[in-house]
Order: structure tokens, then C-alpha cells, then sequence
């Protein structure tokens, strides 16, 4: 079996698949401190508790955007399942990368691009509503051309909390009307119009630079959210970067065995 391990900036996911079928997958929060043994103590428990075995582990990929974890989920790969981890990088995916500096992508956001190609069609737009709030372009010709980092929606609704002493914490909502009535509402109104009003420009934008038409599809907790009000979004797939690991492990491996 392959496991995906999937580490961003808030969890780490971690997928266990027989072929194409998702068999579990589990989620922690990321502590770029915790240990190899430590994850492998927790795993363990949930893997006893769905009655499956370490030993059904035969091979490992891992996307992350958190450097200062890796060593320890290369670990958990290379010594409690004894299979070395295909990394993802700018070159460890088939796909052209025309960036100016290619190495400083995000590997989610490359393995996103990966499972548009494998899963839907070209020219693209995808949104990943994460700890940022992610657009990345792929043209027609199935290239990955860059795209668009902004703050991501819960972030934001952090930071202005932080930052006037007199605002509450709230949650994420989408309001009725655009004019609040009092403090909470109108804060609500602020951040999930606002991201409306960024994700519609920001998208027209997109199209007018391309000079075509892309498909636009959104992942992350807040997609639902978001494409109910943003028409131009047209699908929603939450499993987008999982879809993407399993086809760059499925290059790989078509890759080795060709040669």
C-alpha cells in the first residue's frame, strides 16, 4: 500500500491507499517538533484501531511545505515503514515549470496542478483556500505558469483581531446583507465579501493576462463556502492534492519501470 503524507502549514494528512482506493486518512496538527516516534506511536493506534498492519506499507510520498518537518517524516517513512519517501519538488513532477525561480514553489501547489492535468482539463485556475489563499494558473498547454499568494481567510480574521484590541475572534460566515448592523456582523461582512470581491477580480485578472478562458476549481476547508457565492468557481474537490500524489506516484513509477 502507498501512504500520501501531506504537510501544510495548520495539519499534516496522511492518506493510506490499496491502487486508486483510499482505504483511511488522518489528520494532525503541524508541530514542525514532533519526532519520528512520535508519529509512529500515533499511528500506530489508529492503524491497530482500523485493524490494519504497519507492514502494509510498502511505499511513501511526501508533499511539504514545512522544511523544518521533513527530516522527521522522512524518518517515519525510512524507519518504521522501510520505505524511502518520493519527495515532491519542481523535479520530482512532469510538468513544465516556467517560473523565474522554480525551486521556491510550493510542493502543494505543484501537486495541485499535477491533479488538474491528471483529473480535469487545461487552461486552469486553482484555488486553494489553506493558510494562504493560493491561485495557481496552468495554461493550455498544461505548463504551470505561477499565480497568486494572499492571506489565507482565517489568518486574516486572526490578525484583525489581534491588531485592534477592541474587535472580537470570530468565525468565518457568510452574512445576508454586505452593511453590518453591529460589531460581529459587520466584521463578517469585511472578511467574507471582501474575499469575495479579491477572489472575482483577482480571477477576471487572471483571464484577461491568459488570453483564455481557464476552469476554475477550488480546494481547502473553505471551497464550499466560497463557490456557493463566486460563480465563476466550477468545481469543488477537496481531495485535489491527494488526486495529485497519487498520479506523481504513478509517474514515478511508470518512470522506473521504463527505464
Amino acid at each position: 500500500m502507498l501512504l500520501t503524507i501531506d504537510a501544510g502549514n495548520t495539519n499534516v494528512v496522511f492518506a493510506l491507499y490499496d491502487g486508486a482506493q483510499q482505504v483511511q486518512m488522518w489528520r494532525c496538527k503541524t508541530d514542525s517538533g514532533r519526532t519520528a516516534d512520535e508519529y509512529t506511536a500515533w499511528l500506530y493506534q489508529l492503524f491497530s484501531q482500523n485493524g490494519l498492519d504497519f507492514n502494509l506499507v510498502s511505499e511513501t510520498i511526501i508533499c511539504s511545505v514545512v522544511p523544518d518537518a521533513n527530516v522527521h517524516l522522512v524518518q517515519l517513512c525510512e524507519k518504521t515503514f522501510g520505505a524511502a519517501p518520493l519527495m515532491v519538488s519542481h523535479e520530482t513532477v512532469q510538468m513544465t515549470v516556467n517560473l523565474d525561480k522554480p525551486a521556491e514553489i510550493g510542493a502543494d501547489r505543484l501537486v495541485n496542478a499535477v491533479a488538474v492535468l491528471a483529473c480535469y482539463q487545461a487552461p486552469a485556475v486553482v484555488i486553494d483556500f489553506g493558510t494562504a489563499t493560493t491561485f495557481d494558473v496552468i495554461n493550455g498547454r498544461g505548463e504551470y505558469c505561477g499565480g497568486v499568494i494572499a492571506p489565507g481567510v482565517n489568518l486574516s480574521m486572526q490578525a484583525l483581531h489581534q491588531a485592534a484590541a477592541k474587535l472580537p475572534k470570530i468565525g468565518i460566515q457568510k452574512t445576508d446583507k454586505v452593511i453590518g448592523t453591529d460589531t460581529v456582523s459587520a466584521m463578517q461582512s469585511g472578511v467574507y465579501w471582501g474575499y469575495v470581491a479579491m477572489i472575482e477580480g483577482t480571477l477576471a485578472r487572471i483571464e484577461a493576462e491568459m488570453g483564455e478562458k481557464p476552469l476554475v476549481i477550488a480546494t481547502g476547508g473553505l471551497a464550499d463556502l466560497f463557490a456557493d457565492t463566486v460563480p465563476a468557481i466550477e468545481k469543488v474537490d477537496k481531495n485535489l492534492t491527494l488526486r495529485g500524489l497519487l498520479s506523481i506516484h504513478k509517474q514515478a513509477n511508470r518512470g522506473q519501470k521504463a527505464a
